[in-house]
């Protein structure tokens, strides 16, 4: 039976109530992971047993074999690869040894949605993992296909359709956190909102909760995002520094990297807010996750959204009427 929560609980957490050993993953590459932070060292706290993974930009085909915990499955700790210096796998796991928490990061590479479901099974399996959270820094996970503009969703979608077969874990959830960071990839936030909406209708919306730097995971956040800009100069994640700056009061076009020159950015208290949905749910209302079910390669991927994409007549961009 699904617990119904109380207006004072979250939904999430409510959900989450009965498992003990949660994978919470990035989806989209990058510094994702670090959106999820919060909620795994929430979790944490509570006693839980929480495993990090990410889709990883890494370089993580010159590893040695005994990194590699399965096939597609990489086994990242605060010493590996110390010569490359964008690692964000790599970074999270010294700022969790540095912290008292456990060190191991996993990293997916880079590939299409069927080597990721059997690289997640054996993840899952190798934890005996009850819930998964993956966690995107932005909203393009939300988006089904027929929007204006998609953003990147190429990563994300291949994450979340990964997992959508996965019917032998009982608790999979998406979680967005970064709302507005999108714009500069052309997404249209109003038709972000007119999905949530729809999913609030199909039953697949669990709300929304903010994230305080009142908090001690709050200000463990801003730690990592600050440790993460020092160790990583020359690529700061704009998504994780936005959602940072938006935790931390700042409004309108704020500077923290150099990356951003020549773009106005629009730092909101929105962007500090986590939007949770039923996996299952949202996977069920993108268009074309069919088309990308059977691929090996992220190239692929790339191309089967592309094909959608030319067949579909989009929905016009609104602006927000207030």
């Amino acid at each position: 039976m699904v617990a119904v929560p109380s207006l004072h609980t979250n939904p999430l957490f409510t959900r989450l109530a009965d498992s003990d050993r949660i994978l919470v993953a990035g989806a989209g590459g990058g510094f994702d992971i670090y959106s999820g932070l919060p909620l795994a060292l929430c979790l944490l706290h509570q006693g839980r047993d929480v495993y990090f993974a990410n889709l990883s930009f890494s370089a993580l085909a010159g590893l040695p074999a005994d990194n590699w915990a399965a096939d597609d499955l990489a086994v990242v700790t605060p010493d590996t690869a110390p010569h490359q210096s964008y690692f964000p796998e790599r970074t999270l796991a010294q700022w969790l040894h540095r912290h008292g928490y456990p060190p191991t990061v996993y990293a997916f590479p880079q590939t299409g949605v069927r080597p990721l479901r059997a690289a997640y099974r054996a993840l899952i399996e190798r934890h005996a993992i009850d819930a998964v959270v993956l966690v995107d820094g932005g909203t393009d996970i939300l988006l089904r296909g027929d929007e204006a503009g998609l953003g990147t969703p190429e990563e994300d979608l291949t994450s979340v359709a990964a997992l959508a077969a996965l019917d032998d874990v009982p608790n999979r959830f998406v979680v967005s956190v970064g709302f507005g960071v999108d714009a500069y990839h052309g997404v249209n936030h109003v038709q972000v909102l007119e999905n949530i909406a729809a999913l609030e209708r199909d039953g697949a919306y669990l709300g929304a909760f903010s994230l305080p730097r009142a908090t001690r995971e709050g200000a463990l956040y801003l730690d990592a995002v600050a440790h993460a800009q020092q160790h990583t100069p020359d690529h700061p994640s704009i998504v994780n520094g936005s959602i940072a700056a938006a935790v931390q009061g700042s409004f309108g076009d704020v500077r923290f990297t150099d990356r951003t020159r020549g773009s106005e950015l629009f730092v909101n208290p929105l962007m500090a807010l986590y939007f949770a949905f039923e996996l299952p749910g949202l996977a069920s209302r993108c268009l074309y996750l069919d088309r990308i079910e059977d691929t090996y390669l992220m190239r692929q991927v790339h191309s089967r959204i592309a094909e959608f994409r030319e067949t579909k007549v989009t929905r016009p961009p609104r602006s927000f009427p207030h």
